[in-house]
């Protein structure tokens, strides 16, 4: 099979890649290399995948009609994994058109490119950050999803919407992925588990926005590859599925988790809760248990381990 995964180079694009490649099929990745974080460590990601003469990069931007033209007439793409996304709950309140330009313009110029030249699946990254301030748990996915809190999670429910159009229209088989904050080596630096590692590493203050009490459902990378291939290898129509872990944790008690493996005490810095943050996430992940075979393998304790294992090592390159 010939993939295109968009935001190929980031953190759980280059997983996808990698498991792609794996099981031998032709893969193209197509990033932009934005400066949200440092180009140089999305670069980085992709280390192995260059190595494989299967795998194509293409540095490009979603919102470049010629660029997404060249590589569907080039390539003969059979399915697509669009995980390209400007990221971030927080930098989407500041700058909300840039949201909306990447996430919605950038979906739509790949799904007309679908359209074009035929392409007939498409999984779409979502967010579990549409669920907004949901007062039921677990969240599910026909629970209404009317009330983002973030330009962000505004723009992943019209992704949503967008991709249902084109799968009504056109007869694009389509699966949204709602990703609960996936984690784990190449995690994004920004992202909780990578900044109170790093800082906590360091010796500097953790700032930590509320009292701590917040809980998040937290998705180890393999247990997200693993739900990401079973859409991409089955037929939807059109669905939507939870990827998470179905069990949360909180922020106060996360660091602690931290502290123990880093081997030091963070030094925290209590700070107002941020507008846009919601108060907890909590998966049912019946859904894609059922239809897609997923069965996440690895608590957060045995996820942490991992990851401040891989961090502690690239601390010491």
């Amino acid at each position: 099979m010939i993939f295109l995964v968009t935001g190929g180079a980031g953190f759980i694009g280059s997983h996808l890649v990698e498991r792609l490649l794996a099981e031998g099929n032709r893969v193209i990745g197509l990033d932009n290399f934005d400066n949200f974080y440092d180009p140089a460590l999305k670069r980085r990601n992709l280390t192995r995948a260059l190595q494989n003469p299967k795998f194509r990069l293409v540095e490009g931007d979603l919102r470049d009609e010629g660029i997404l033209e060249k590589v569907f007439r080039e390539e003969k793409i059979e399915i697509v994994a669009h995980l390209a996304a400007r990221a971030g709950v927080r930098p989407s309140i500041q700058n909300p058109l840039l949201y909306a330009d990447v996430n919605i313009r950038g979906t739509l110029n790949l799904l007309e490119a679908c359209k074009k030249h035929g392409v007939r699946r498409l999984v779409f990254a979502s967010s579990s950050s549409v669920y907004g301030n949901n007062p039921k748990i677990p969240f599910a996915e026909d629970d209404p999803v009317d009330n983002p809190i973030s330009p962000y999670a505004a723009t992943k429910k019209a992704g949503e919407l967008i991709c249902y159009t084109y799968h009504h229209l056109y007869g694009i088989d389509v699966a949204c992925l709602r990703y609960f904050t996936v984690y784990g080596p190449r995690q994004r630096p920004e992202m909780a588990i990578h900044q109170f590692t790093r800082l906590i590493h360091q010796g500097k203050k953790v700032a930590l926005f509320g009292d701590g009490s917040s809980r998040r459902d937290y998705t180890y990378i393999d247990d997200a590859i693993a739900g990401t291939m079973g859409a991409l290898t089955k037929e939807h129509g059109y669905e939507i599925y939870n990827i998470g872990e179905s069990q949360t944790i909180s922020l106060s008690e996360l660091i602690q988790a931290i502290e123990q493996r880093v081997g030091k005490r963070a030094l925290v810095e209590y700070l107002p809760p941020q507008p846009g943050d919601v108060e907890r996430t909590f998966a049912d992940i019946r859904k894609a248990s059922e239809r897609l075979g997923y069965r996440p393998q690895t608590k957060i304790q045995e996820g942490l381990d991992h990851f401040v294992r891989w961090y502690l090592d690239e601390s010491c390159k």
